[in-house]
Order: structure tokens, then sequence, then C-alpha cells
């Protein structure tokens, strides 16, 4: 089974690795990691990743994987080698899917419209406005289609996927072994619950002020 995890300059890591680390141990995996072009890249943190082939290389992978990230409006605009790939190699995948922001780029594609698809919550104006049927569910299955909401939503749609793939018992199996129990220290508030407070301290913290 042939996973290819959709690279680009921006993209938040943990978009990629939270479903990376649900899948890749499972025998029937090989996990490809494209770009437009083989070679590093910078996160949305700067943390480097490596591309190791191109989307050309691979026309045809069972299951694709977009993550989202800082970058995305700029992927929007200039990641045009990673649009036409998604676009061309959806209709032959199993399962398509995205974290966070990556929704926007399937969007852009024309996987998602008139779908249901989630987000970063920070971005559901921005997927509506590429088509897609905005939800603010974690997690949203639709047909051949799973997109989750922001950055750590991803390793539950890596599970949703396992499901899908291989069934509960595995995908039980492999929550037992990342031990992924959330139990976050402070209680979970929601985009719509938060005060404006919150949503400027955010800000500060993003554009580094």
């Amino acid at each position: 089974m042939d996973i290819a995890f959709a690279l680009y300059p921006g993209m938040t890591l943990l978009d990629m690795t939270g479903p990376h680390e649900v899948l890749a141990h499972h025998p029937e995996v090989t996990c490809h990691y494209l770009a437009t072009r083989p070679g590093p890249l910078a996160t949305d943190t700067g943390f480097q990743v490596t591309a190791t082939a191109a989307f050309s290389d691979l026309p045809r992978p069972d299951v694709i994987v977009v993550p989202g990230g800082g970058g995305y409006a700029r992927a929007l605009e200039e990641e045009t080698e990673l649009v036409d790939w998604l676009a061309a190699a959806h209709p032959s995948a199993a399962w398509t899917t995205s974290v966070c922001t990556g929704s926007t780029l399937l969007a852009k594609a024309g996987i998602l419209t008139g779908r249901p698809a989630t987000t970063h919550w920070g971005a559901r104006d921005v997927l509506g406005g590429l088509g897609a049927q905005v939800s603010t569910d974690r997690v949203v299955v639709d047909g051949d289609v799973i997109t989750a909401a922001g950055v750590s939503a991803g390793i539950d749609m890596g599970l949703t996927l396992a499901e899908r793939l291989w069934g509960l018992e595995t995908a039980r199996a492999i929550q037992l072994f990342i031990e992924y129990a959330p139990e976050p220290p402070f209680t979970p508030v929601a985009s719509e619950e938060a005060g404006p407070e919150m949503v400027e301290a955010l800000d500060r913290i993003l554009s580094g002020v």
C-alpha cells in the first residue's frame, strides 16, 4: 500500500507526523514523501523535512495525505504542481485525506466541491470560498475523502483511516501502541468559545510580537 505524503514549504510538521505515526508502522504500508522536487524544505516553524521524490514520480498512490500549515495561503497560489497532482491522483486513490488547512488544497484541486469537509477553525471561510460545505467536526468522512480539523486532529484522522483500512481491532491496537489517550492540562476551548483576549494572544504569538 503506497501512502503519499504531500509536502510543501510552510507546512506544519505535526500535520504530517501525526497520521504518519499512526499508519507507517503497518507492514502493508510503504510511505512516500513527495514535493515539487526532491530535497529539503522548511516547515512553518523552520524544522527541515526532506522530500524523497517528486509528485510526478508517484501518479497513482493508494492513499494521499495532505498536511496544512502556516504556508497554506502561499501554497494555494504557488503550489500548482501539487494541486494538479492532487486532481490527477485522487480519482484512482482509495483514500484522499487532509489535516488542518490541507483541506483547502484539496478544495483548490476540485476534490471537495459540494462535499462536507473540515479544516482549522481559522480557515473555515477560505475552505467555504473554495466550494466545500464547511463542517466544524474534528474529523469528517465523506465517501473516499477524510478531512481533519487543526493540527492534533491528524492523529484522529489517521486512526479513523486505520479502521477503514484494517478494521477496528487493528486501529485500537495502534491507538494503544502510540498511547493516544488525551488528557490535556487545560480544559479544551472550542474556537466558538474563545474570547477576544485569547485570540489576540494567539495572534501575538504567531506574529512574534
